[in-house]
């Protein structure tokens, strides 16, 4: 038996979803910077795809723009500003837990003299609002928090940030990469300036996301060319791929059962002694779990599970080759030693019961199995 549960790295794509796109590819393949009838064909489908995603948010179609996914979409969005912005003041605030994506934008920004806040976080993962508001200076352009965390999938109070935000006229920006199509977003009632969306983590297709940019944001390009989405993301529409978004965004309102799976693994595993749920207890995710074994690694538990066809991961996809512990378990709160001994088990809304028990069979076996052979455990 094969189980993937680790759909928090990515999905498998929706086959409505596929079935949707393939036209896009073999008979209405024009540009859409084209006149003729091919181009305008393939236009109309990704302005009609606009409109949805739009409305899906409570965005206007023309405050969306595409790109290549999440990570370019952070970037556009930070550094955007950072540009645009720069004669009005350098100063940045984000999370220590943000997304790589975030993060390493942020870094490279201060090597540019741009001063960035780092917010602390609790236990579960949460920002301070009154940390976040006293971190408000007179030069601060934008804060960036992401909707909800990719490991501990924590989701943040948004619509308080964002009414801070507009209260001190600072940009709020949030990476809504994990929280798009599995909890509800409001980008008006939010507060939120720009927001950034991926396909593939909703069972779209890979290499295509999204950023809104509310009206009268000032943002300055990061890719320069032919002026495609209105001249802050040059470069040949992924057609197929944004019809693919869209439907997968059309399909993610089905109902499914990720939720009542999730609650029934986090029941199961904190029956293993020495366990700890990572995250809010309920304000998280409704396909994330995140749990650290005391006394023994997640790499060992990730490849036994390997072994008998269970895919998990030991945090986010794009750090999960670092030996360092993850920055967001340490940012909660956890030792290294602890941190360690983590997996992330991800939902989707194709994952069955069936496969659900058959994880829980063998972790608890594999992890029982394996505090047999460490010495930390028989002399804890």
């Amino acid at each position: 038996m094969r189980v993937y549960l680790d759909n928090g790295a990515t999905t498998k794509t929706d086959p409505r979803v596929v079935q949707e796109m393939m036209p896009y590819f073999t008979e209405m393949y024009g540009n859409t910077a084209s006149l003729h009838s091919f181009g305008q064909e393939a236009k109309e489908a990704v302005e009609k795809a606009r409109g949805f995603i739009a409305s899906f948010i409570n965005a206007q179609p023309d405050e969306i723009v595409f790109t290549s996914g999440g990570t370019e979409s952070d970037n556009i969005a930070i550094q955007g500003v950072a540009r645009a912005l720069s004669t009005k003041g350098k100063h940045i605030i984000t999370s220590k837990i943000e997304h790589p994506a975030v993060l390493e934008v942020c870094k490279h920004l201060e090597k540019e003299g741009y001063d960035v806040t780092y917010l602390d976080v609790d236990k579960h993962g949460l920002v301070n609002l009154e940390q976040l508001e006293k971190s408000i200076r007179k030069d601060t352009i934008l804060v960036s928090i992401m909707f909800a965390n990719n490991e501990i999938g924590t989701i943040q109070p948004i619509k308080g940030i964002g009414e801070i935000c507009r209260k001190h006229g600072v940009y709020f920006h949030t990476d809504a990469v994990q929280a798009l199509g599995k909890v509800p977003v409001d980008v008006k009632e939010m507060k939120i300036d720009l927001l950034s969306g991926s396909a593939h983590k909703i069972h779209g297709p890979k290499g295509v996301g999204l950023l809104y940019v509310r009206k009268g944001v000032k943002l300055a390009p990061i890719i320069l060319g032919g002026g495609h989405e209105q001249g802050l993301r040059s470069g040949t529409t992924n057609t197929p791929g944004i019809v693919g978004f869209a439907k997968a965004l059309e399909l993610s309102k089905e109902p499914n059962n990720m939720l009542e799976l999730r609650d029934r693994i986090i029941n199961e595993l904190l029956k293993i002694p020495e366990t700890i749920l990572n995250g809010h207890p309920t304000q998280r995710l409704p396909n994330n779990v995140n749990v650290c074994f005391k006394y023994i690694e997640g790499e060992a538990i990730l490849l036994h599970l390997d072994q008998a066809g269970i895919a998990v991961s030991t945090g986010s996809a794009c750090s999960s080759l670092k030996l360092q512990p993850s920055h967001v378990l340490t940012a909660i709160g956890l030792p290294p030693e602890i941190a360690h001994g983590s997996i992330r088990i991800t939902l989707s809304k194709f994952t069955t019961e069936q496969e659900v028990d058959y994880f829980i069979n063998n972790i608890k076996r594999i992890v029982h199995n394996l505090r047999e052979l460490s010495p930390f455990w028989k002399n804890r």
